[in-house]
C-alpha cells in the first residue's frame, strides 16, 4: 500500500470528466483502489476546486464537493506552522509558485510515497519526505 498525493488538477480532471486527462485519472484511481493505495491531498486542494465552482455559481457543485472531501475517500492532510515552515523552504530552495509550495509541503509532511500531477516541471524536483513525483504519464500507474 502506498500514499499517494494528488495537487489539485487530477481532483479537476476527474470532477469534470476532462476529455484528455479524466480517463487517465480514472485508470489511476482504479488501479490504486486494486492495489490498497490510500489517496491524499492538501485541505488547499478543497479551497482551490470549490473556487471554480463558486466562480461559475455552481453552489449545488461546491455542496457536492464538500461533501466528497468531509467522507472517508480521501485523506486530507492539514496546512499547518509545520507545513507553513517547510512551505518556505521549498519556496526558496525550488522558486515554485505558492501553490505548488501548499502541495508540496504537505505531501512532504505526510511522507507520501507518491506525488502525482500533470506539471512538468515538478516531476524534475527533489523533495525531502516525497519518495517519487510523477506525472500522469508514469509508468507507475
Amino acid at each position: 500500500m502506498s500514499l499517494v498525493y494528488w495537487d489539485t488538477m487530477l481532483f479537476i480532471y476527474w470532477l469534470e470528466a476532462h476529455p484528455k486527462h479524466g480517463s487517465q485519472v480514472q485508470r489511476v484511481h482504479r488501479q490504486m483502489s486494486q492495489r490498497g493505495d490510500e489517496l491524499c491531498t492538501s485541505v488547499f486542494t478543497m479551497g482551490e476546486i470549490l473556487t471554480g465552482a463558486y466562480k461559475t455559481g455552481h453552489t449545488s457543485e461546491a455542496e457536492q464537493v464538500r461533501k466528497y472531501f468531509e467522507g472517508d475517500s480521501v485523506r486530507i492532510l492539514p496546512f499547518n506552522l509545520e507545513a507553513a515552515d517547510r512551505y518556505a523552504k521549498i519556496r526558496a530552495q525550488h522558486r515554485v509558485s505558492p501553490a505548488d509550495a501548499i502541495h508540496l509541503a504537505a505531501a512532504s509532511l505526510a511522507q507520501v510515497d507518491v506525488y502525482l500531477t500533470n506539471d512538468e516541471r515538478l516531476k524534475k524536483l527533489l523533495i525531502d519526505g516525497i519518495q517519487f513525483i510523477v506525472g500522469l504519464d508514469g509508468s507507475i500507474f
